[in-house]
């Protein structure tokens, strides 16, 4: 790639969707320069992006084969994004390694794990509603962080329950699950110190195993499980699978919470259409993945060859990245009002939970975690208010997820 007309991509993610709009006037796919002085290409075009994601064989996840930047060493040593080159899990596998890893936890997400989770997951909502109520009651007339106090508790707990976190988590694996740390530094700390508590409940549930996501990862074992015959190839393999599903069982629940709430915060006429019961509660978490979606610019894919899309020519080796909070605003999809938040919106159409073979394995779950979490919040605080104006709230400080820093409100 040249040099020239190179889009400079803000790598605090201070204006996610302005951006987003402005990549997309350049066209659904351009050249984009990343933190660290690399030279990518962007997908903003909901048509182009699931083009590309569902590409599996020219558009290749695994930086170690097919990022000749890499592999021949040439990026900086401080290049902020080598973290997502440097994964080794499901997420950057290619082809039967990427399957073999996905059989593994796909039961976990079945429609009847889902079912029976349900239950759990209300009594989840719950305790934090507790608790948050307890938390304001202490401090009367002090705003409340709704992302940190609520959201945050939700997310993490579900996906624990999930893993088999035990309760209360006495090892604190829940407690900075999910965070995006923007400082590389700081990152790899908080990367190896949650990978040893799961190094740690692994151990655990090899001896008193449960019913969990990790147990049946033990169970598994090398030689493969009855039902989908696949097994982890390695105890690393095992707990890199189950820090992912950590990491994001948590991340984008906790910001499409937030997401979610304030976009019923700040608009009173869609918030009366939901606690009416005039549209479905699954309607208004829908519409928010459509227009804020907890994932912005999501790294990397890299071209196995020369490919066209939507008449750029991608060449072989080039990254890739997708804007998937970018995509369901898409004009030439939803027309016009394609940035509006509208619960009452037919075609809801995005790519928030990805396209193709490693598009989420569990936004079953994710939507009725929130659904449940955002519709019991406005039941129970029926005067819920953001205590700052909208415009005052911050980002969270990167590009690659779309939240907020936080979210004051008033339970009232």
């Amino acid at each position: 790639m040249d040099d020239d007309a190179l889009f400079v991509i803000d790598p605090a993610g201070t204006d996610t969707h302005g951006e987003a709009a402005r990549l997309r006037a350049r066209g659904p796919v351009t050249r984009v320069l990343l933190p660290g002085g690399v030279e990518a290409w962007s997908v903003t075009g909901y048509h182009a992006a699931r083009q590309v994601l569902a590409d599996e064989r020219r558009f290749a996840k695994n930086a170690r084969q097919h990022w000749p930047a890499y592999v021949e060493g040439t990026l900086a040593p401080d290049f902020p994004l080598i973290v997502w080159a440097r994964m080794d899990n499901m997420s950057t596998a290619d082809g039967e390694p990427h399957a073999r890893q996905r059989r593994l936890v796909a039961g976990a997400f079945s429609p009847r794990r889902i079912a029976m989770l349900r239950p759990r997951v209300e009594r989840i909502v719950t305790r934090a509603l507790d608790e948050l109520a307890d938390h304001a009651a202490e401090r009367p007339g002090e705003p409340v962080d709704l992302k940190v106090r609520y959201a945050h508790p939700v997310a993490s707990r579900v996906i624990g329950e999930l893993l088999g976190v035990p309760d209360g988590d006495p090892d604190g694996i829940l407690d900075r699950a999910g965070y995006v740390e923007t400082d590389p530094q700081k990152a790899a700390v908080e990367f190896a110190s949650l990978r040893s508590k799961i190094e740690a409940l692994v151990a655990k549930k090899r001896r008193e195993p449960g019913e969990d996501l990790i147990s049946d990862l033990v169970a598994a074992g090398p030689s493969g499980c009855p039902v989908s015959g696949a097994g982890a190839g390695s105890d690393a393999e095992l707990v890199g699978l189950a820090q992912l599903m950590l990491n994001t069982g948590t991340e984008p629940a906790r910001n499409l919470i937030t997401n979610t709430a304030l976009a019923l915060l700040t608009r009173p006429g869609q918030r009366a259409l939901a606690a009416g019961g005039e549209v479905d509660w699954d309607d208004v978490v829908e519409e928010t993945l459509r227009t804020d979606a907890p994932v912005a610019h999501l790294p990397f894919r890299f071209a196995t060859e020369d490919v066209k899309i939507a008449g750029v020519t991608i060449s072989r080796g080039d990254p890739v990245v997708v804007g998937y909070a970018a995509t369901g605003r898409d004009p030439e999809l939803h027309g016009d009002a394609a940035g509006e938040f509208d619960v009452r919106h037919a075609d809801k159409r995005h790519v928030a939970f990805g396209h193709g073979v490693h598009r989420c394995v569990g936004p079953a779950l994710t939507r009725m975690e929130v659904s449940i979490a955002v519709e019991e919040l406005f039941k129970r605080f029926p005067r819920l208010e953001l205590a700052v104006k909208p415009d005052e709230l911050a980002g969270q400080g990167t590009f690659i997820m779309n939240g907020r820093r936080e979210l004051p409100v008033h339970l009232r």
